[in-house]
């Protein structure tokens, strides 16, 4: 079975979508219809801004979202079987699989970008990769500590991100390191996403969500919050709005796929990030970039 995955933030880099602009008149239109509904020309700081200015949240978020919907509206053979996002990218992965229009999808992923930012500006908050620990010992150390601090993504074993309170997460990182984890490290990111830091923004997206229109999907969608196959528009729009403040169960979603028939996971988007997270899930994964 064909699966496609679509990435999320971080997955971002100067030129992104350039040539499907200038190569399909289809990809063209969308980009400019993007350049309206957002009220500010994205394509330019796609195709020419600084790495700075492609990480703004309100840029990078419709940035990825973009370049991954529109490359797949353009693939000919682009029928798929199952669909996955990490984080952002599930948006991406709802209007591929038809749950969401172009427009709604962009409209709502402005949206979320704008509310993560206004809640990263709360409080201090960060998030933090932990590797080579197995994921109940993040859990169990995540809880010992004092504050807010939660694993956020199950990015394949071995590789887990935390996110919470500043303090709470360098407190984290330190018992990480002295239960084993090779390496701690804080992330150049501007809040805590995935935790229960990110209350705010999930109050306001669910508004948005709630008064959008979802339709039955052509395939099943892997959900990050609940590593399974949904295809009813309303348990889809349930899981989007708990995803925000819930950890993406990426390795979870992957090995569901698996079990479910998935032959070849064809990434969809900027990067190779979920194609060799996929590999370290499962060594006999077929992987492919569109």
């Amino acid at each position: 079975m064909k699966a496609y995955v679509f990435p999320g933030q971080g997955a971002q880099f100067t030129g992104m979508g350039k040539d499907l602009y200038e190569n399909s008149p289809l990809a063209k239109e969308l980009f400019e219809k993007a350049n309206e509904i957002l009220g500010f020309r994205i394509t330019d700081i796609m195709f020419e801004g600084t790495a700075e200015e492609l990480k703004e949240t309100k840029v990078t978020q419709p940035a990825v979202f973009l370049h991954s919907v529109i490359l797949a509206k353009t693939l000919e053979d682009f029928k798929p079987e199952m669909v996955a996002g990490h984080s952002l990218g599930e948006f991406s992965a709802l209007v591929a699989n038809g749950s969401l229009s172009f427009e709604d999808g962009l409209r709502l992923v402005s949206q979320r970008a704008l509310a993560m930012q206004k809640a990263c500006e709360i409080k201090p908050s960060t998030m933090a990769a932990v590797l080579g620990l197995a994921d109940n010992i993040v859990e169990e150390v995540c809880d010992s500590i004092d504050g807010i601090v939660v694993a956020a993504n199950y990015n394949c074993p071995g590789q887990l991100v935390i996110s919470g309170e500043t303090i709470a997460v360098e407190k984290a990182c330190e018992a990480m390191k002295a239960a084993g984890a090779k390496r701690a490290l804080l992330l150049p990111v501007g809040g805590a996403f995935h935790s229960p830091m990110m209350e705010p923004a999930r109050e306001e997206l669910a508004a948005a969500i709630e008064a959008t229109t979802f339709s039955t999907p052509i395939c099943p969608v892997y959900q990050n919050v609940t590593a399974t196959a949904v295809s009813d528009p309303n348990e889809i729009k349930k899981n989007l709005i708990i995803q925000l403040t819930a950890p993406v169960k990426w390795t979870q979603s992957v090995q569901q796929m698996i079990k479910d028939g998935a032959t070849l996971f064809t990434e969809v988007g900027p990067g190779k990030v979920l194609a060799g997270l996929i590999g370290k899930i499962d060594k006999e994964a077929v992987t492919a970039n569109a």
